[in-house]
């Protein structure tokens, strides 16, 4: 197992050191737990046990439905699946052979009866088409249209999206649609070989301060409003955000080439700071406003439905309320 000590990843070894390996192993059920490390970045965990149950809750897996999950991991997942379905009823997909090899040894010495095979992903597991159901337990920022085509009309599909939440999409009755609700709000790992991009240190050590202003906003929403969150990652799908708090939030954006640090004073006022080719403490308080213009839909507010043309968020309902493509530079309330 593998903890963060503030600069990278250590290990924490079974056999050496049993008591932190089990508190790793072991955490609260808001804590995930770091299986495997590639090239200093965490590629594999036990994802919170509150996130785990909460998706299983929302992909509605009954005895006998045939469960297609993606991303196997250490087979937990997996193991939790085959419970419900039934030995039998999972196919799970790795796209790591040295990891899946391990969770099939592991699902094998319990006699799960899941079924482990090694590829990408995104592909799904066509072969064995269609699903009842189709969970995935990495992020994607596009649902690829291959896991629509394999699960069976009226058929459920569960998977993080954009890193920030999860979506349950149905498939509709001729199969040309899936479409459904925002289930929860948390981050997820990317699929592997999606560059979780530059560290917000890097991007500001390459720019300059370039302006210094005030901020129109408190930014304890920017950590208490889920729905808020949501609207901008869905307006400004580049853009990160990290929040701390202490007696007041200070807030840190950035994507590629730009950023802002949004302080709150002593006086309770708030100054940003902001650097590169965007104004990026700007553009959070334009996309602000327009959430704030269309009711300030809460978290649960929001939908998605991919075609096999386009993947778009919508608000309130999903043929008349407003919609917002997913598309990275393009998607704009």
């Amino acid at each position: 197992m593998w903890s963060w000590d503030g600069s990278r990843y250590v290990p924490a070894d079974r056999t050496t050191d049993p008591g932190r390996w089990a508190e790793l192993v072991y955490p609260g059920p808001d804590e995930p737990t770091i299986t495997h490390i590639t090239d200093g970045l965490a590629t594999s965990s036990l994802s919170c046990q509150s996130i785990v149950v909460d998706m299983l809750d929302s992909l509605m897996v009954e005895p006998g439905h045939r469960v297609l999950e993606l991303g196997t991991g250490a087979g937990w997942n997996a193991a939790l699946l085959a419970a419900r379905a039934g030995a039998g009823s999972v196919t799970s997909v790795e796209v790591d052979a040295q990891l899946a090899a391990m969770a099939r040894g592991r699902l094998d010495s319990v006699d799960a009866g899941v079924t482990v095979e090694v590829g990408d992903g995104a592909h799904g597991r066509p072969e064995g088409a269609p699903y009842d159901r189709l969970i995935a337990t990495y992020a994607v920022d596009e649902v690829p249209w291959s896991w629509v085509e394999q699960t069976r009309p009226g058929g459920r599909i569960v998977t993080p999206w954009g890193r920030l939440g999860h979506v349950a999409l149905t498939v509709a009755a001729d199969g040309r649609s899936a479409s459904g609700w925002v289930q929860g709000l948390a981050m997820f790992m990317p699929s592997r070989g999606i560059g979780q991009g530059l560290p917000w240190h890097e991007v500001r050590s390459d720019n300059s301060l370039k302006a210094e202003g005030p901020f129109p906003r408190d930014l304890l929403p920017l950590r208490a409003d889920l729905g808020l969150l949501f609207a901008l990652r869905v307006m400004l799908p580049e853009v990160r955000i990290t929040t701390e708090t202490d007696w007041g939030v200070t807030a840190w954006l950035h994507d590629t080439s730009s950023w802002a640090t949004l302080v709150t004073t002593a006086d309770g006022n708030v100054v940003a700071y902001q650097g590169g080719p965007r104004r990026l403490a700007d553009e959070i308080d334009q996309a602000w406003q327009k959430w704030q213009n269309a009711d300030a839909p809460g978290l649960h507010d929001f939908g998605m439905t991919r075609t096999p043309d386009q993947q778009y968020i919508w608000s309130g309902d999903k043929d008349t309320g407003p919609r917002w493509p997913t598309a990275p530079q393009t998607a704009r309330i």
